[in-house]
């Protein structure tokens, strides 16, 4: 079976037309998904290639040679890219000409940026898409690629309630947990707020096993220790893990949780609020990526904590 493949997904979206753009390790499950529930695909990526040998393991799969054809063939187009600069090259194209989204968007169709994009700019994003006809969600996830190959997703989807209606049956395709948050910006606030807690907990996690290892204390036991109490959480089950065992393999790189903490620093500054967890957590990224290693997986930011004595562990 072609990885990421979907066997257990209800036949909810026969002959639906979707695009879907991006296809990184969040894109190709979602992709399976969307197929399996009997979604008609057009997709693109910026290598093609790659797009093409996914095409050929879905039914009913095409790939368009840019984002502004996949555009012209759909009603919805799905954006899974990395960040705000990603989504304006891909919808606007600000360096080629006519070979983005807006120009080849039909009338009254949906784009939904499903990726991780700072909240001023989905709002420009949305103005200038309104501008040609057409609307714009802001609908990030949470969840990571086992949520995605499962279809347990959390999305926090931004934009209005016309919008969430027709784009809600992709979402239980897709996701386990959907929360309409309120109008465009308002998923990104969401992402915003949860990608802060990831962070800081990642921090958490990672200080508190560093602390123990270097107090004479193996790691794996007090992460065992301390299961089912008040500091029991997600990340101590899986990002503990990783860090017991040196397990740094990418699930969700190094690079894109700082990128989400610059924006959650960025956003406490426009609206004039402290958090000086945040601006602590934020300067463990920054250096963890400077130091060469934000291809790791977020777990790793271990390493940026007593690098000597984990490295040598």
């Amino acid at each position: 079976m072609a990885t990421g493949a979907a066997t257990d997904v209800p036949a909810s979206l026969p002959g639906r037309r979707i695009g879907l753009i991006g296809l990184g390790l969040m894109g190709v499950p979602m992709a399976h998904r969307l197929a399996a529930a009997g979604a008609q695909l057009v997709l693109w990526t910026r290598t093609i290639e790659k797009a093409e040998a996914l095409a050929a393991e879905l039914p009913s799969a095409s790939v368009q040679p840019s984002p502004r054809h996949v555009a012209e063939a759909v009603d919805t187009v799905i954006v899974m890219v990395t960040d705000a600069d990603a989504v304006e090259a891909i919808a606007f194209d600000p360096y080629e000409d006519e070979w983005g989204i807006a120009h080849g968007l039909l009338e009254d169709a949906l784009v939904i940026d499903m990726g991780t994009t700072a909240v001023d700019r989905t709002r420009d994003f949305a103005g200038r898409i309104r501008m040609v006809g057409g609307s714009w969600m802001d609908a990030p996830v949470s969840g990571g690629t086992v949520a995605a190959e499962a279809g347990t997703l959390t999305i926090m989807a931004g934009g209005s309630d016309a919008d969430f209606a027709r784009a809600e049956p992709l979402f239980r395709v897709l996701g386990a947990r959907i929360t309409h948050v309120g109008p465009v910006g308002a998923g990104q606030i969401a992402k915003t707020a949860n990608q802060m807690i990831v962070g800081l907990t990642i921090g958490a996690v990672a200080e508190a096993l560093a602390l123990a290892r270097r107090a004479g204390v193996e790691p794996a036991r007090v992460r065992e220790a301390i299961f089912g109490g008040f500091a029991h959480s997600r990340i101590l089950e899986l990002h503990g893990e990783r860090m017991v065992t040196g397990d740094f393999k990418a699930r969700a790189k190094a690079t894109i949780q700082r990128k989400d903490m610059r924006a959650a620093q960025a956003l406490a500054d426009q609206v004039g609020l402290a958090l000086p967890a945040l601006s602590a957590n934020l300067a463990l990224w920054e250096a963890l990526v400077e130091a060469g290693r934000g291809e790791l997986d977020h777990s790793a930011l271990v390493l940026a904590i007593d690098p000597e004595e984990w490295d040598n562990g």
